[in-house]
């Protein structure tokens, strides 16, 4: 566990020290972080005039300096939302300058290398944590609470799917493999996480990459089939050029089904400059008495009894806590804070054919991945997403892409020591 940090400066705020400035950085990180209680965005990397500028108006308070390099001496946390090629070298230089760490999806472009991180932050003690922020999508919580009504999940299936016809160029599209573009490697990263999240490790996989669009190197339209140890199937859909969009979630389990459509509405709004406002930090961090998802164990066998006052479930399909930042189930009553709330129409669907009801989606809370990082360098707690898992998500991800090459199912090997565990 990394020790507590108390910051260089002595200042009651963490000084945080942003790499990237493109659309991660500036939609994703950088609100989050100034709306965050205990965070101080503090200095801003980027070399592009334009950007720079909107540092500057933003966010009046950070220094826009050339390098990261720059970052070491001036923070006391680095984010990283630089292009994906260099998310290992800049962590594990942050690493080795002492600093903890916060990186963009993917952690890594291979397992192997995602290890070494990781291999690197425990020996140092300093946090390594991935910005998984979709684990706290309205939706996604939504499907958490609801899982002990459905029984025993038999098919989960997952959809980023987007029209966009024309490329928008770039690395993620025309880059090379070094480059690690792709819709694969970039929603599979969200999705491969929340299967499992919920599911737990998975034993073999099947793919399918294409890509569909002229003038792009990368694939933009990729279908990825899980069979998970504990028997559930994830079926997952990413593309950018799905002219009708399939439903984001249809969840099939042994006594109802969950049918949602439409994605979470805080992407949206971080890209319109909504940040969440001060009600909604702190809200839902208390767990249900009921809840018991703490998390599985690191073979994936069985989910911890803490204390043995918890029921296991019998479907096998407790997801881990991320955080441990449950929602409290209101009765249908909107929390404090309106960020991330959806209106009825949007809601998903409960039930089985002729006996189905809509359920309120749970607000969205992606504030609550920052406020894990505060609790966990001020306080010891766990990372908001531990990068162990992270790198399961990745050795995932690298099936999948072997399978898709050679058109047939790939296993995983269990995670077991391969971290020297």
């Amino acid at each position: 566990m990394p020790s507590p940090l108390t910051p260089s400066s002595g200042a009651a705020d963490i000084r945080v020290g942003l790499a990237g400035f493109g659309p991660a950085g500036a939609f994703f990180h950088a609100p989050l972080i100034a709306a965050t209680p205990g965070l101080r965005l503090s200095a801003v990397v980027t070399r592009d005039p334009g950007r720079a500028a909107r540092v500057r108006a933003e966010h009046p308070g950070a220094e826009v300096v050339a390098s990261a390099e720059d970052l070491w001496d001036a923070c006391d946390l680095v984010v990283i939302a630089t292009p994906n090629r260099t998310h290992v070298p800049l962590a594990t230089e942050a690493l080795k300058a002492g600093l903890p760490v916060v990186v963009d999806k993917p952690l890594a472009g291979t397992a192997d290398e995602a290890r070494d991180l990781v291999r690197l932050a425990r020996d140092r003690g300093i946090m390594l944590t991935v910005f998984q922020n979709r684990r706290w999508d309205g939706d996604f919580l939504t499907l958490r609470r609801l899982l002990p009504e459905l029984g025993e999940i038999r098919r989960f299936e997952s959809r980023f799917e987007r029209w966009r016809p024309e490329p928008k160029g770039g690395w993620r599209e025309a880059g090379g493999p070094e480059d690690v573009g792709g819709t694969l490697f970039d929603l599979g990263s969200h999705l491969v996480d929340q299967a499992l999240t919920l599911f737990g490790p998975v034993a073999h996989v099947y793919a399918e990459t294409d890509v569909r669009r002229a003038g792009i190197r990368n694939d933009d339209d990729a279908f990825v089939a899980l069979t998970h140890r504990s028997g559930t199937r994830s079926h997952l859909w990413m593309s950018a050029v799905a002219g009708q969009p399939g439903p984001r979630l249809r969840v099939l389990g042994s006594r109802a089904a969950y049918v949602k459509w439409g994605l979470d509405p805080q992407e949206e709004r971080l890209r319109a400059g909504e940040r969440p406002g001060p009600a909604d930090f702190g809200r839902g961090t208390e767990r249900r008495d009921d809840w018991g998802t703490e998390p599985r164990d690191p073979g994936g066998t069985e989910p911890r009894d803490p204390g043995g006052t918890e029921p296991r479930d019998p479907g096998g399909t407790e997801p881990r806590d991320p955080g441990g930042t449950e929602p409290r189930d209101l009765g249908g009553r909107e929390p404090r804070g309106s960020w991330g709330t959806e209106p009825p129409g949007r809601w998903g669907t409960l039930g089985v054919e002729g006996d189905v009801r809509p359920v309120r989606t749970e607000a969205g809370a992606y504030q609550r991945f920052y406020e894990g990082v505060v609790a966990c360098l001020r306080d010891g707690a766990p990372p908001p997403v531990p990068a162990e898992e992270a790198v399961e998500t990745i050795a995932v991800l690298e099936a999948a892409r072997l399978s898709a090459s050679l058109g047939q199912v790939v296993p995983v090997p269990a995670h077991g020591d391969r971290l020297g565990e």
